[in-house]
């Protein structure tokens, strides 16, 4: 690794000892536009309430749906108002072409590290996943955080090629599958980075914990990070009583409503937030926003939470 890997790293590892992991919501206005504004807004409560590390225009951004001159305003917005408190980590996917481009614009506006979302659309084999890291990791300055989730999933041979890849320095998450992940963790180089990036990862956040991978991506943090914080510090403290609270209370509650629809994931988070009077407007197609009845429960939930940790809706 180079010295500024080695240093983003060190700021990673540090950061996500020190609080959850933050995927802020990306604003648009109810045209359907960006609202640089009102994410530069969001972005600043997440950053008072101390997160490990933000993560600007990854999934619960809708990085899916942004164009090029979109994603260079959110980046640097974020990096911005990081000031340099905590790494600042873009999203970056498609193919390794896109990639690199949205690679480029990233390191330019001064993120600290990419995450590598899955590619689009096309099934392929291991060596095609680390081909596809090989080409992306020989076209940026920045450190990568691949991301295993949907069609992407990597046997131990690959992992460990990705591993010598310079510039690869870690790995997120979102298959669930412990005994594979628990192999990935064994072989790793000892500097090698994991996190917790299943949707809503606090469900399952003591397990992944007992293969050696504390660290989560907290979807909550976007719009209740008292809770968030609530359960990070109880987890972290051995407090299963509050953390097993939380869990039965809140966050159950809140899977069994985004399991309802697909996309919910986004969309419910991005709807709460507005419930707490965050200016992150609506999702882009082709999301869709809760139904009413989904959100006459969503409001109802949120405030079961917040009254759990004593704070105000």
């Amino acid at each position: 690794m180079t010295v500024a890997h080695t240093e983003a790293v060190r700021r990673l590892r540090d950061g996500m000892a020190r609080g959850v992991l933050s995927f802020p919501l990306t604003a648009f206005h109810e045209d359907g536009t960006l609202d640089p504004d009102g994410f530069r807004a969001h972005v600043a409560d997440r950053l008072a309430t101390a997160p490990g590390a933000v993560f600007p225009a990854c999934g619960t951004g809708e990085f899916f749906s942004l164009d090029e001159d979109e994603y260079r305003q959110v980046v640097t917005i974020a990096v911005e108002e990081s000031a340099g408190r905590v790494p600042v980590v873009a999203g970056t996917g498609y193919g390794w072409a896109q990639a690199a481009r949205f690679a480029r614009i990233a390191e330019d506006a001064g993120a600290d590290a990419l995450l590598v979302l899955p590619h689009y659309l096309t099934a392929a084999p291991q060596g095609g996943l680390v081909a596809q890291l090989e080409c992306l990791a020989a076209r940026t300055r920045l450190p990568l955080i691949a991301y295993q989730r949907g069609q992407v999933a990597y046997g131990l041979d690959a992992f460990r090629r990705i591993t010598r890849i310079p510039g690869v320095v870690g790995l997120k998450d979102g298959h669930s599958d412990l005994d594979r992940l628990q192999r990935l963790t064994l072989a790793a180089p000892e500097d090698f980075l994991f996190f917790n990036g299943a949707a809503t990862a606090e469900i399952q956040a003591r397990a992944y914990a007992a293969v050696g991978v504390p660290a989560y991506s907290s979807a909550v943090h976007a719009f209740a990070p008292e809770v968030a914080n609530a359960f990070f510090t109880a987890l972290r403290d051995g407090d299963g009583g509050t953390a097993d609270k939380l869990l039965r209370d809140f966050y159950v509650p809140l899977v069994e409503i985004r399991d309802r629809v697909p996309g919910y994931a986004v969309s419910l988070v991005k709807a709460a937030a507005r419930l707490r009077g965050e200016r992150v407007g609506p999702v882009r197609a082709p999301l869709t926003d809760p139904s009413p009845a989904d959100l006459a429960e969503l409001r109802a939930l949120l405030a079961t939470g917040l009254d759990l940790v004593g704070a105000a809706l």
